[in-house]
């Protein structure tokens, strides 16, 4: 494999399992210096272990990134401890699934800190670091709820909204520094949780497949080649993009059969 990214430094949010750690793993076997980080630690040490048997470069960082302070001291840390941060991935995710009429002002909040208050403190803290360097790469993970509307997904659909839009003004901002920002926006991905969920309820996971043109969802290294492809020199000139990587879901009209 092509080792594009030696002596690069990245970090990527929830990094410790499905997109996270596809697109961690991706980096480090394309040579980057990959950090980490997530909430539960027996996760961060199998991703770890992971990394390691290709012959990747890991750390791993234990936090909840809707801790504000923690999230911003991480960066900077990062920063410090290899004098430089080239690469960022805002992957960590948040959501409740619920109707309006029952879902609380708590669980709204939640979506919010984490699927876009975080990606600005991050971003904010990664844009100072990249624009003293002159260049950087940041990709944002939306998704397709965040550009179709879907019933009980509020909380988490206007957050990822946010997301994109908040992308937008990242790379406007940071274009005339050197740093491109865009974002991802995956459709249904067979991680750990969907594919549980697959098998607790087969027959609506088959209906769920079958109604993306593509019949399948997509495979956490069919993002993670997405990702890598935005935040190298091979997309040196697109910035303040959304990219849907969804089988062709976001472009179907529905049809009623």
């Amino acid at each position: 494999m092509i080792r594009d990214f030696e002596g690069q430094v990245a970090i990527v949010t929830g990094g410790s399992d499905g997109i996270g750690l596809a697109t961690a793993s991706l980096l480090a076997r394309r040579g980057a210096q990959v950090v980490i980080c997530g909430r539960r630690q027996e996760m961060l040490d199998s991703a770890r272990a992971h990394i390691d048997a290709q012959g990747g470069k890991v750390d791993t960082i234990r936090l909840d990134v809707a801790d504000d302070a923690a999230l911003t001291a991480m960066i900077a840390d990062t920063a410090r401890k290899y004098g430089r941060l080239d690469m960022l991935v805002n992957n960590a995710m948040s959501t409740h699934y619920a109707p309006i009429g029952k879902l609380t002002l708590d669980q709204w909040r939640k979506d919010f800190a984490v699927n876009a208050d975080a990606v600005f403190v991050s971003t904010k803290a990664a844009m100072k670091v990249m624009a003293a360097a002159g260049k950087g790469s940041i990709v944002n993970i939306s998704s397709t709820c965040g550009i179709r509307a879907a019933a009980n997904m509020s909380s988490y659909s206007a957050s990822k909204a946010a997301l994109i839009h908040f992308t937008a003004v990242a790379a406007i901002e940071g274009a005339r520094q050197g740093i491109r920002v865009n974002a991802i926006v995956p459709g249904q991905v067979q991680t750990a949780g969907t594919e549980e969920f697959s098998a607790r309820a087969p027959e609506i996971a088959a209906k769920t497949a079958d109604a993306i043109p593509m019949g399948r969802g997509g495979r956490p290294d069919e993002l993670a080649r997405a990702i890598v492809f935005m935040l190298s020199d091979d997309a040196s000139y697109i910035t303040g993009t959304a990219l849907p990587v969804d089988g062709g879901k976001a472009a179907q009209l529905y049809m009623p059969s």
